[in-house]
């Protein structure tokens, strides 16, 4: 069986104001809810531009209008696509952000995991890998730190996205994963099921 996935990207800066008022009518209460918990503006904008991104993305597989696509949250996992009712097994996706990108991955076809990280040298590696890795994660860690300059921060930030995108995939210790490049961002996607083939990241205009 071929499984393919899509990988979209938007710039969540380059939203307008006028158009993340619009998106915030697309919008269930639950997530609305859930935006206004939020303190950070930046937090806000990321929020919104990710699920008007999912909804785009989804509405791409199922041939629909993405105002028609409804998300319903759940407590500690990501949302769930509750609209349109699709019979058989609904569409995997995965919602990720960090700094100024939103992405989102969807598949027809397996459950997906995707985690996307910006880059950053003036951070903390060791105190961080110490934080969040386990004994098997910090052996790679090791030999990741006797790298040098760009190639120990790819190496770090690579490790780190994985793991995340393992965790949303719900399977720390198994799936498939697939690293693309970016020039400022380190993405990880996994997937339940082995992809035919990586997707390219494809830059997007939200509808």
């Amino acid at each position: 069986m071929t499984v393919f996935a899509s990988l979209w990207m938007v710039d969540a800066d380059a939203v307008t104001e006028a158009d993340l008022q619009r998106y915030r009518g697309w919008l269930t209460p639950g997530e609305m809810a859930r935006h206004q918990r939020f303190v950070r503006a930046q937090r806000q904008r990321q929020f919104i531009v990710g699920r008007i991104l999912a909804r785009a993305a989804l509405a791409r597989v199922l041939n629909v209008a993405p105002q028609d696509v409804r998300l319903e949250e759940q407590v500690g996992k990501a949302p769930k696509l509750v609209a349109p009712v699709v019979k058989g097994a609904a569409p995997g996706f995965s919602i990720a952000h960090s700094g100024r990108w939103a992405a989102c991955a969807v598949s027809a076809q397996t459950a997906l995991g995707l985690d996307i990280e910006m880059r950053d040298v003036t951070r903390d590696l060791a105190a961080l890998a110490a934080q969040a890795f386990d004994v098997d994660e910090m052996a790679q860690w090791a030999r990741i730190q006797a790298l040098s300059g760009d190639e120990r921060v790819d190496g770090f930030y690579r490790l780190w996205s994985e793991k995340e995108a393992r965790f949303k995939l719900n399977d720390i210790s198994g799936g498939h994963c697939v690293t693309l490049p970016h020039p400022e961002l380190s993405v990880a996607l996994c997937s339940a099921q082995p992809l035919t083939r990586p997707p390219q990241i494809e830059m997007v205009t939200l509808p």
